[in-house]
């Protein structure tokens, strides 16, 4: 900043030199003076020139009162009978200052006044007419709005670049705004997903410890089959994080095969699963079943898994049912007769309120404030798609309603991982003398296994 006023100052002396140079040689090349052999200019008349450019100096702070202290000087000048100088040289320079401030409606008013006033004295003073309107008067109004018009071109494009950046600079902020929603954006699908790879992997492999545990020393077989469960679990985690890590490491072309996702014709496997860790689910299918989009089929099976783990985790349920119902909407509903809490509702759903405590963290359903983000993630995927959700308990038990839409116009870029067809990878269950074991334990393992849904 201390840059640009510096060079300002200085292209205001050079301005002002320039002006000053003017009028002295105008000064001195009298022609009268020189053609009649009259005496030469006064000393006096000399020191005009240095004003008109000391002037030029506060033309960018007072560009008018630049503009009409000119103008009276100039009359001043004449006024005392110097020789003639013009009109145009000495107020060139504050014309065009006027002018690039936006002040050149003044600039046009002085402009014609003073052809104006000069005129009418030239012909008091017996001037020839056409020799006065036809050259000399005319050729000063030229370079008076020659000036004029430089010095408005110069403050337009000055005020057309100031645009310009303005746009540039608004332009990146919003394309900074943009990468940041997308960024977290990709943040939150990045948890979702590691999310939902986990969560239920690792509460079989928890319930199937306790169960080694307890099965260790009275019944080696069941406990060889739960560390079995155990190494089957942890080997398809790895092989969800695999597939997720290297989603988001080859971006949205990726083409290598992904670790399926699964729909709602693996619900019957999800629901084995479940039931041989220790929480006998049902499955019924109400309505006709109809083609339903991928995304659509993924949000509801992450939901249904999310539900059961929650209840195999937290709820201390002896038994779940998995209903989905097919018409204008998708419906599923997980109900599971274990510890009940609150209601809630997603925001899209206005028939119950939306709990402030789920956004926070706290689980509505069990009333525990933890790190808990089971719910959470449900309720954006289902959001993403244009569906509600409902939860709560009440009188025992805890339900999950889940409404999503047939026909999804816009999906969400990049929110499931998309799958080659292929049955999900799912986590392996027991033999029959494991799942023996789990059943009698897993009570135990939920109350000492407390959390958030």
């Amino acid at each position: 900043m201390q840059t640009v006023r510096i060079h300002a100052r200085v292209a205001d002396a050079g301005v002002g030199a320039a002006v000053t140079a003017v009028v002295t040689v105008a000064i001195a090349a009298d022609l009268d003076a020189g053609l009649g052999g009259g005496p030469a200019p006064p000393v006096a008349a000399y020191l005009f020139a240095p004003a008109f450019g000391a002037l030029m100096l506060l033309r960018r702070r007072f560009p008018v009162l630049v503009l009409l202290a000119t103008t009276a000087g100039l009359i001043g000048y004449y006024a005392v009978d110097f020789p003639p100088i013009g009109l145009a040289l000495p107020l060139a320079g504050a014309l065009y200052s006027a002018a690039e401030a936006g002040r050149w409606r003044w600039a046009a008013g002085v402009t014609v006044a003073t052809i104006a006033v000069s005129g009418f004295f030239r012909l008091r003073e017996g001037d020839d007419p056409g020799y006065l309107f036809g050259q000399e008067l005319t050729s000063a109004a030229a370079l008076m709005i020659a000036m004029i018009t430089v010095g408005d071109g110069i403050r337009t494009r000055r005020l057309l670049r100031a645009e310009m950046r303005h746009r540039e600079a608004a332009a990146a902020e919003e394309r900074e705004r943009v990468a940041a929603r997308r960024t977290e954006e990709e943040r939150l699908r990045i948890a979702r997903e590691l999310h939902d790879v986990l969560a239920h992997t690792v509460t079989v492999i928890s319930v199937q410890a306790a169960v080694a545990a307890e099965a260790l020393g009275d019944d080696p077989p069941a406990a060889g089959s739960a560390l079995e469960v155990i190494r089957q679990a942890s080997g398809n985690a790895m092989k969800e994080l695999r597939a997720t890590l290297g989603l988001l490491r080859e971006g949205g072309g990726v083409t290598t095969p992904l670790a399926p996702v699964g729909g709602l014709a693996q619900l019957e496997r999800l629901a084995r699963t479940t039931s041989e860790s220790g929480l006998p689910v049902t499955v019924r299918v109400l309505g006709e079943p109809v083609t339903v989009p991928h995304v659509v089929e993924a949000t509801a099976y992450r939901v249904v898994q999310e539900s059961l783990t929650n209840a195999l985790r937290h709820a201390g349920a002896t038994a779940a049912e998995v209903v989905v119902r097919y018409g204008d909407e998708l419906r599923v509903s997980v109900t599971d007769d274990g510890r009940g809490g609150e209601p809630f509702a997603s925001p899209a759903d206005t028939t119950v309120p939306f709990a402030a405590d789920v956004a926070a963290g706290k689980d509505a359903a069990r009333g525990v404030t933890s790190g808990g983000y089971g719910l959470r993630g449900m309720v954006e995927r289902v959001e993403l798609l244009g569906g509600t959700v409902r939860a709560g308990g009440g009188g025992g038990g805890f339900r999950v309603d889940v409404t999503l839409p047939l026909a999804v116009t816009d999906r969400p870029a990049a929110d499931i991982v998309p799958a080659p067809a292929g049955p999900p990878v799912e986590t392996p269950a027991a033999n029959t003398s494991a799942n023996t074991a789990v059943n009698t334990t897993v009570n135990t393992t939920v109350n000492t296994t407390g959390g958030a849904r």
